[in-house]
C-alpha cells in the first residue's frame, strides 16, 4: 500500500478511486516528516509496491517571514522510509538575524523515525499510528555563545496520528509529547531539557484542499523560555507530486518572560517523488 495521503483516503471514502494526490506527511522546517512545527506519525516517502524496501524519496522547502522581528528563514530537506517503519531525514536551514549580532544562522538537522504502530493495526479501524523518533540539531549562531548556550542539541518524541475519512469532512488529528533542549527551534541553541506537547488538526473540505491549525507549546530550557509557538494554514495538492502551502505562524512576543521572535507569514513547496 502507498503510504498515507490525504486525497487518497478521502477519495476511498466516497468510492472514487481516481488518481492520488500528495498529502501527509510533508517535510517539517527541520526535515521530519510532519506539517510544519511538529512531527507526525506517517513516515516519509511512498512506495511503488509492496516489494520495496526504500521508499522514493521526498523534499520539501520552506520560506517564513517574521516581520515583527525582522527575520527571514528558509529551510529546505530530504526524507525517506525504509520498509515503511524507519523514517530517516535532513534539514539544513539559513535565517538571516543581522541585527541580533548573526549575519547569518545555518543549521543542519538529521531525524531518525520509528513507526510502532501503523494506522488501523491489529484490524482496529480506530487505533491511530504510533511513532518515536529524534532529531539531532546544530547551529553556528555566534548569540549561542553570548548567552552560554550549547551549539548542539537533540529533541526526542512520541506522537499518534489518525486520518479519519468519512462522507462529510475527513480530518487529519495528530498530538505527541516531546523533550528538548532547544532554544527559538535550536536556531539560537540549546540549553536545559524541557518538556512539551503539540497537536495538528486539518480539515479536509475538497480532494485538493486542507485547511489547519497547528500548536507546540514553549519549552523551559532552563537558561531561556521558548514561547508557545502556533499557526493557521492552507494546503493545496496541486498534483499527484507537489503541494503548496501558506500559513500565517506566531511564535509570541520577544517580551516578558518568555522568549518569542513575533509572528509572519510562511510559504512552502513540497515535492514527492
Amino acid at each position: 500500500m502507498k503510504k498515507h495521503n490525504i486525497a487518497t483516503l478521502l477519495l476511498a471514502a466516497s468510492l472514487a478511486a481516481s488518481a492520488a494526490r500528495a498529502g501527509v506527511p510533508l517535510n517539517g522546517l527541520q526535515g521530519t516528516g510532519g506539517i510544519a512545527f511538529n512531527p507526525v506519525a506517517f513516515t516519509a516517502g511512498t512506495y511503488a509496491d509492496d516489494d520495496q524496501l526504500v521508499s522514493t524519496p521526498q523534499f520539501g522547502a520552506w520560506y517564513t517571514r517574521l516581520d515583527g522581528a525582522d527575520i527571514d528563514w528558509a529551510a529546505a530537506s530530504a526524507a525517506l522510509s525504509v520498509a515503511k517503519r524507519l523514517e530517516l531525514s535532513y534539514g539544513y536551514g539559513w535565517t538571516d538575524a543581522n541585527q541580533y549580532g548573526d549575519d547569518s544562522i545555518s543549521t543542519h538537522n538529521l531525524g531518525l523515525k520509528l513507526n510502532v504502530l501503523p494506522d488501523g493495526a491489529f484490524d482496529l479501524g480506530w487505533l491511530p499510528a504510533v511513532s518515536v523518533g529524534g532529531v539531532y540539531k546544530h547551529t553556528d549562531s555566534a548569540t549561542a555563545d553570548a548567552l552560554g548556550l550549547d551549539k548542539d542539541g537533540a529533541d526526542f518524541y512520541a506522537v499518534a496520528t489518525k486520518l479519519v475519512a468519512n462522507d462529510v469532512l475527513p480530518f487529519l488529528v495528530s498530538a505527541g509529547v516531546q523533550a528538548s533542549d532547544e532554544v527559538v527551534n535550536g536556531v539560537v541553541g540549546h540549553g536545559d531539557y524541557g518538556f512539551g506537547w503539540f497537536a495538528n488538526l486539518d480539515l479536509i473540505p475538497v480532494s485538493w484542499l486542507a485547511l489547519g491549525a497547528e500548536y507546540k507549546s514553549g519549552i523551559d530550557a532552563d537558561k531561556v523560555e521558548n514561547h508557545d509557538y502556533y499557526d493557521l494554514h492552507a494546503a493545496w495538492f496541486a498534483t499527484p507530486k507537489l503541494t503548496l502551502v501558506g500559513a500565517y505562524v506566531d511564535t509570541g512576543s520577544k517580551s516578558g518572560s518568555r522568549l518569542g521572535v513575533g509572528d509572519g507569514f510562511v510559504l512552502s513547496a513540497q515535492y514527492q517523488f
